[in-house]
């Protein structure tokens, strides 16, 4: 699972459960579900995404910028869901 970039030497979070599916069981949170925690582990701090590109066009004036980046992400894998 692909996060935005987590600060420099995150091993480990915890993250809010926003649904949670049982079975036939659902929990639906407003805004998360009490009780409920999520674990992650981090598996590669930086991660880039692929490369977004920007043109700017100026018509009949033969004008044209391009700019681009790559957004920086962590790659996490979910551990446990405990209720």
């Amino acid at each position: 699972l692909l996060v935005d970039l987590l600060q420099e030497g995150t091993k480990e979070l915890t993250l809010d459960a926003l649904l949670v599916i049982d079975g036939d069981k659902t929990l639906i949170g407003m805004p998360t579900v009490k009780g409920v925690t999520v674990t992650a582990t981090v598996i590669d701090d930086l991660v880039k995404g692929d490369k977004i590109r920007v043109i700017r066009y100026k018509s009949k004036k033969r004008v044209h910028k391009e700019n681009g980046h790559r957004q920086k992400y962590s790659k996490i894998e979910i551990t446990s869901i405990k209720q």
